[in-house]
């Protein structure tokens, strides 16, 4: 088994009230994750409650899109945590938190993800690298959140 972590933040220029709500809610990713135009056939559906723990999205697509779900699992006012779960391409179970810092008229926002990889998963991973593979969508991700608080998305 082998492990990995990615992690990429931004300062948003916004306080955190503003930006925490498009983070809580899986219906409000539409207008920031990097994910959501890759695959404009993309299925998407939403279980629980439109907030807070228990909140559940699931996609199904095609290509790099894959399928999947999504579960909040921790919503402090300072960090939300996430169960990511990949069926498609490859099974993985991955932890996601969202940490939310004040700096001067702003906020860091911290996007990590963390997993083990195991069987055909370690394989692969001796090939690919995670953060080359997934932190440039992060960094997408938290330019699009920046936008979607500023209405420029």
């Amino acid at each position: 088994m082998s492990t990995f972590t990615v992690e990429r933040s931004a300062v948003i220029p916004a306080p955190v009230t503003a930006i925490y709500p498009l983070v809580e809610s899986f219906r409000e990713w539409t207008k920031w994750s990097p994910w959501e135009t890759i695959d404009p056939t993309m299925q998407r559906s939403y279980d629980g409650p439109v907030t807070g723990v228990g909140a559940k999205y699931a996609w199904k697509g095609n290509g790099r899109a894959g399928a999947g779900t999504m579960e909040l699992t921790g919503a402090a006012a300072a960090e939300i945590t996430i169960r990511l779960e990949f069926t498609r391409p490859m099974r993985s179970v991955n932890q996601i938190t969202f940490t939310f810092a004040p700096v001067g008229a702003g906020t860091r926002v911290t996007w990590t993800m963390s997993g083990e990889s195991r069987g055909i998963n370690k394989l692969f991973m001796l090939f690919m690298n995670m953060d080359k593979m997934v932190g440039r969508d992060f960094d997408k991700g938290l330019a699009r959140l920046a936008q979607a608080v500023s209405g420029k998305a």
